[in-house]
C-alpha cells in the first residue's frame, strides 16, 4: 500500500456544507505533525479517525475544532473559514470531547453538563426552559440522571468521560468531535456510548484506537500515518490485512461477519 499524495486525500468527500478541512498542515517547532490532510464528512455520518500513536489524529481534531490553527490549508464550516467565525457561533454548532478534562473548581455532574448551554445564553443570563430541557435530555441519554448531584471529583475516569459526552449533547451540536471517547470505559459502556453517538442526528468525527469498534460503528474511516492520510473509505474497503501490516506493523486476519458484512480484525502478532 502506497501513501496517498500530499495534494490528495482518500478521506470521505462531502457536499460543501458542514465541517471540512482542505489540505491542512500543522508544524510544531519545525516538525510536520499533519501534512496536507483533506476531510469532508457527509452530513449525518460518523467518520472514524484511525492510526497509531503519533499519527496526528488528536491534532486533526483540534484543528477541526478551531483549538489550533493550521500552518497551511484551511478548516471551513459551511464553506466559510472557521478562523473568521465568531467563537460563540462555532460553539453553537460544534461540540468537542477531548481525552482528558479536569477542573480545580468544585462542580457537580449537573454543573458540568450545564456548561454545554453556555454558547446559547447571553452573559449573566439565567438558564431558560430550553436550557434545562436540553440538560435533562443529555443526562437521561447518558444514563447519568441519578448522578446529577454527585461531585465531579468523586467520579471515575469512565464516569467523567460520560459526563463530558452529556455536556456535549446538552450543547445540541450539528457536528460532534470526539478524541478517544471509549478510553477508561468497560466494554458494555463502550458499546453503549458508540451506539448513542452514532444514533444522533449529527455529523461525528471520532478518533479511535480499536479497529473493530471503528468497523462496527463508523460509516467511513480515515487512516492517518505520520501525519498523512494513507487510506479512506468504508471500513470494509479500508481495513485490509495489508493496510494493517503497513500502518500498524502487525499481522492480522480480517473476516466479514455480522450485519452489513462488516470487517472483523483478529490480531496474530507483531511483524519482525
Amino acid at each position: 500500500m502506497k501513501p496517498a499524495p500530499r495534494t490528495e486525500s482518500k478521506a470521505p468527500a462531502g457536499n460543501g456544507a458542514g465541517l471540512g478541512a482542505d489540505r491542512v498542515s500543522r508544524r510544531v517547532d519545525g516538525r510536520l505533525i499533519l501534512d496536507g490532510v483533506c476531510l469532508a464528512p457527509e452530513q449525518g455520518t460518523t467518520v472514524g479517525l484511525l492510526g497509531p500513536n503519533g499519527s496526528g489524529k488528536s491534532t486533526l481534531l483540534r484543528l477541526l475544532a478551531g483549538l489550533l490553527s493550521p500552518s497551511a490549508g484551511v478548516v471551513t464550516l459551511d464553506g466559510a473559514p472557521l478562523a473568521g467565525l465568531a467563537r460563540r457561533e462555532v460553539a453553537r454548532r460544534l461540540a468537542v470531547v477531548e481525552q482528558q478534562v479536569d477542573t480545580q473548581v468544585e462542580l457537580t455532574v449537573l454543573d458540568v453538563v450545564r456548561l454545554g448551554r453556555v454558547p446559547h445564553r447571553r452573559a449573566w443570563t439565567p438558564a431558560s426552559a430550553d436550557d434545562e430541557r436540553a440538560v435533562r435530555a443529555a443526562l437521561a441519554r447518558t444514563g447519568l440522571g441519578d448522578r446529577r448531584d454527585q461531585p465531579w471529583h468523586t467520579l471515575s475516569g469512565g464516569e467523567r468521560q460520560r459526563v463530558q459526552i452529556a455536556r456535549a449533547l446538552a450543547q445540541e451540536p450539528r457536528e460532534l468531535l470526539l478524541d478517544e471517547p471509549t478510553n477508561h470505559l468497560d466494554i458494555h459502556h463502550q458499546l453503549d456510548l458508540l451506539t448513542l453517538v452514532t444514533g444522533l442526528p449529527v455529523t461525528t468525527v471520532v478518533a479511535l484506537h480499536d479497529l473493530n469498534l471503528a468497523a462496527m460503528y463508523c460509516d467511513q474511516v480515515v487512516v492517518l500515518n505520520t501525519g498523512r492520510v494513507v487510506a479512506g473509505g468504508a471500513p470494509g474497503e479500508v481495513l485490509t490485512e495489508e493496510l494493517i501490516a503497513e500502518v500498524y506493523g502487525v499481522r492480522a486476519a480480517v473476516t466479514r461477519e455480522g450485519p452489513g458484512d462488516r470487517p472483523h480484525v483478529r490480531f496474530l502478532g507483531t511483524l519482525p
